[in-house]
């Protein structure tokens, strides 16, 4: 039986590249408290963790890296599997 993916060597290093980015998170738009790691980084909101534009559960590629964006933990447990595209939202209707 296959482990996890996501604790294999090709996930843990994509997701070090993405965070070596140091990207704003890319469904609210504001700073990724990049400081946060171990433990920690498990349960704090602001956290970095690694978001899939396409969701895995609709045909994305979990190791892909044109796939992979870097968001808040908790903007990526808001969004679930939805199709998003991150755009600003205006001030007020024109």
């Amino acid at each position: 039986m296959a482990g996890n993916p996501r604790n294999g060597r090709p996930y843990r290093t994509l997701c070090v590249q993405q965070r070596a980015l140091g990207l704003p998170c890319w469904l609210c738009g504001r700073d990724i408290a990049y400081e946060i790691t171990g433990p920690d980084a498990g349960r704090h909101p602001l956290a970095f963790t690694l978001d899939h534009y396409l969701p895995l559960s609709r045909g994305g590629d979990l190791l892909d890296p044109a796939n992979a964006r870097s968001a808040h933990r908790r903007c990526n447990s808001a969004r679930g599997n939805r199709l998003t595209t991150a755009q600003p939202q205006a001030s007020r209707r024109w």
